[in-house]
């Protein structure tokens, strides 16, 4: 039997009992009222029957047995996967690529204490004390003659800086000849300064240190190019 509508009416005849908490129920004269209604409906349905078929297509609908789906922990370990392999991709991806093609330059970490008290050889294999020489400019070029950056030193460096070239072994090459600084050449048969820069020898290339009179190194250029390389220090030397 029919129950009362929200206001206390019967029911109407021919109409099915609707349930007391829908309250009152009005059906509208012309139809295009619910038009609104009706597309949101039909829009819920449509994001339903997508949500579903996108589940299907993974497997994480749920099994007959009741059983979890088995796509499930399938995505759970492709989701790790990736992430892992973003997280490898970001630590080992070159610094070429990040920087737009520019190398990333590294200070070198080089000495905190002075220059140490090394005593290198002349071409007569006399014992030169390379702190008497300072300041100065010294290029290691145990790896290369490199007399163009060796005359571009002498050139540049200020009045009263000497500019050294340091061979490896005893065998000392004479120093190009330049108007600019003079240029003593001398060799290290011990290897000090290597040792002291912790810097091995790259052929072709030298090594340049800038130490002031006070023997403290205020730059160090492990594998030169120009002059520009240490210009700005140049001034630094002779104060």
């Amino acid at each position: 039997m029919g129950m009362p509508d929200a206001e206390g009416h019967g029911p109407s005849d021919g109409l099915p009992d609707l349930p007391p908490e829908w309250g009152r129920v009005v059906v509208p004269d012309d139809a295009s009222a619910l038009a609104e209604e009706a597309r949101q409906l039909r829009h819920e349905l449509r994001r339903s029957r997508r949500r579903a078929a996108w589940r299907r297509r993974l497997g994480l609908t749920p099994r007959p047995d009741g059983r979890p789906p088995l796509g499930l922990p399938v995505l759970i370990l492709m989701v790790a996967v990736l992430t892992t392999l973003g997280g490898l991709a970001a630590v080992t991806w070159p610094g070429s690529s990040r920087s737009g093609g520019s190398p990333t330059v590294v200070p070198y970490p080089g000495p905190v204490g002075p220059l140490p008290a090394l005593d290198l050889v002349d071409a007569e294999d006399s014992p030169v004390p390379l702190r008497a020489l300072l300041p100065a400019v010294i290029l290691l070029v145990d790896a290369c003659a490199c007399a163009e950056q060796v005359a571009d030193a002498a050139t540049t460096a200020p009045t009263g800086v000497t500019v050294v070239t340091v061979a490896g072994g005893r065998d000392v090459s004479p120093a190009p000849s330049s108007a600019g600084a003079p240029v003593r050449a001398l060799a290290d048969p011990a290897g000090g300064l290597r040792a002291y820069l912790h810097l091995p020898a790259h052929p072709g290339t030298a090594t340049a240190l800038l130490v002031n009179r006070e023997g403290a190194v205020i730059r160090v250029v492990p594998e030169l190019e120009t002059v520009e390389d240490y210009r700005a220090d140049l001034a630094g030397l002779a104060g």
